[in-house]
């Protein structure tokens, strides 16, 4: 399936979804409105002198009828419900005024009351579609007739006719707008949709783009640049290796892998961290200070025990913390750097010293790679942070912090 067909499909999907929500509003809506008016004409029936009392027994069992198609019509869409408490509610028209004496007045509201507003309850789930309006116009059409034929001789018809009309309308209104509505509220809800899906996708091609320029910036340039300052400080050994490295990390960008630090389990003196996951390429402490010990940069490294970190927070941890070792190599003036790593029940740290030529922080550039992505952003992306301290002439410090989070067995 294409990405479009399977877009389509959701939409499809998710219109199905609102008619079906639509739908039962529509007769949860229609179960009360009806109910409601039953028990009034019922209770009006009731009235002493109302109508006969012949008629009242003989309408009581068909009032349970109404009750109980209008409640059935709340749950179900099958038509049957709605014919049947309306044919419940034309029998008690019928036998209210034909049964026994003449009805009262009150007799002739609750008519009206069962004719114009409890069986205009089906009203509300008859606009759905095109035999269900014809439903309705026939089921109104023929209630109307039957209600003005027997009181005619109780009320002007024409008045009659006005409630009974107006009775009508309103919950076919009702129903009329909130069908109406629904393609709108579906087509906002779909643009809405997609446009959160182009934002995420904009949001994960960036972070893409980002994580690849900052593994270019610490591998290929940091290669480059040796070659085009004739490797000063390097073996002929250490920058072919070097290079293998960067090939390899060329090729698992092309391929579109993730490349991030591998996860030996590690607990000696030099090499305190440990993790559970088992990422694809990348480094682990072990081979960062091998990696900068050939490149010229003795590394002491201090700090005991084990820490269990998350393959992500490892990966941007350590590469971090690659990035810092590298400037000082490129930048501090000195072939010594120190690293610490300590940490607690919430946060594993890294403090990166050396003892060379310091700079003014307020030189930094923040549109630079170095430290403001490759150190900084990286940390944040995972709840971690960076501190920097130094001074011409002083040395420099970095602080790396990064969560220590849960690790999966």
């Amino acid at each position: 399936m294409t990405a479009d067909e399977a877009t389509l499909s959701r939409e499809n999907t998710q219109m199905d979804l609102i008619t079906k929500e639509r739908n039962r509003l529509l007769q949860r809506t229609a179960r009360v409105y009806g109910l409601s008016f039953t028990v009034v004409a019922l209770l009006c029936f009731l009235l002493p002198g109302a109508v006969s009392t012949t008629a009242v027994f003989i309408c009581l069992p068909l009032f349970a009828v109404v009750g109980v198609g209008q409640f059935r019509m709340g749950i179900s869409r099958s038509p049957i419900w709605v014919a049947l408490f309306l044919a419940a509610g034309l029998a008690i028209l019928v036998i209210a005024v034909t049964v026994g004496e003449r009805p009262s007045l009150a007799g002739f509201t609750a008519l009206v009351e069962l004719a114009a507003a409890s069986l205009a309850s089906a009203a509300l789930v008859l606009t759905s579609s095109g035999p269900r309006i014809a439903a309705l116009v026939v089921s109104f059409l023929i209630v109307g007739a039957v209600l003005l034929l027997l009181t005619s001789g109780i009320q002007a018809p024409l008045r009659t006719a006005g409630t009974y009309v107006l009775g009508w309308v309103l919950p076919a209104l009702v129903a009329i707008w909130i069908s109406a509505g629904v393609p709108q509220v579906a087509k906002r809800i779909t643009s809405i949709g997609r446009a959160h899906r182009a934002e995420r996708q904009a949001s994960e091609l960036e972070a893409q783009r980002r994580q690849g320029a900052r593994l270019l910036h610490d591998t290929v340039l940091a290669t480059l640049t040796l070659l085009a300052h004739s490797g000063v400080g390097v073996t002929p050994d250490a920058l072919r290796e070097q290079a293998g490295d960067d090939a390899k990390l060329l090729r698992q960008l092309r391929l579109g892998t993730n490349p991030s630090p591998t996860g030996e389990n590690v607990g000696t003196e030099t090499s305190p961290i440990q993790v559970i996951d088992e990422p694809v390429l990348g480094t682990t402490l072990e081979s960062v200070k091998q990696r900068f010990g050939r490149m010229g940069l003795q590394v002491s490294w201090h700090g005991t025990g084990q820490v269990l970190l998350p393959s992500e927070v490892l990966d941007a941890f350590l590469l971090a913390l690659a990035e810092c070792l590298e400037n000082v190599r490129r930048h501090s003036g000195v072939t010594e750097a120190h690293v610490t790593i300590t940490d607690d029940d919430t946060m594993v740290r890294a403090l990166v010293t050396d003892a060379g030529v310091g700079f003014d922080i307020n030189d930094i550039d923040e549109a630079k790679l170095g430290f403001t992505e490759s150190v900084v952003a990286r940390l944040r992306d995972v709840g971690g942070n960076a501190r920097l301290f130094s001074a011409p002439g002083s040395g420099t410090t970095v602080v790396l912090e990064v969560p220590r989070g849960e690790v999966g067995g």
